[in-house]
């Protein structure tokens, strides 16, 4: 099993920047990719950003050039700095880490991006 911790959301202007952590233990060497999924109400759960345990990146492209994900191995943790920001980054922001058999989510945190 992996558990994971989320930490850093908020509310924030548009154009500022916020930074997401997420913490993960456990079964940490079984997984494959960690990342990012956000969900706005009304709409589906979406990939943001994810990095695989050789450091590949993806980023969906409405977040492309303004979002980084990276990862501190020493911690555990994967990060999203998330810069220019805009309002329809407004979302509940969830961290995931794949393992083969199976999924794991964090609890969720707010990001709120006002005009």
């Amino acid at each position: 099993q992996v558990q994971l911790v989320e930490s850093g959301g908020g509310f924030v202007q548009a154009g500022g920047s916020l930074r997401l952590s997420c913490a993960a233990s456990g079964s940490i060497f079984s997984i494959i990719s960690m990342g990012w999924y956000r969900q706005a109400p009304g709409n589906e759960r979406a990939l943001v950003a994810r990095i695989t345990s050789v450091g590949s990146t993806n980023y969906a492209d409405s977040v492309k050039g303004r979002f980084t994900i990276s990862r501190d191995n020493a911690k555990n943790t994967v990060y999203l700095q998330m810069s220019s920001l805009e309002p329809e980054d407004t979302a509940a922001y969830y961290c995931y880490a794949r393992l083969s058999t199976r999924y794991y989510w964090g609890q969720g945190t707010q990001v709120t991006v006002s005009s």
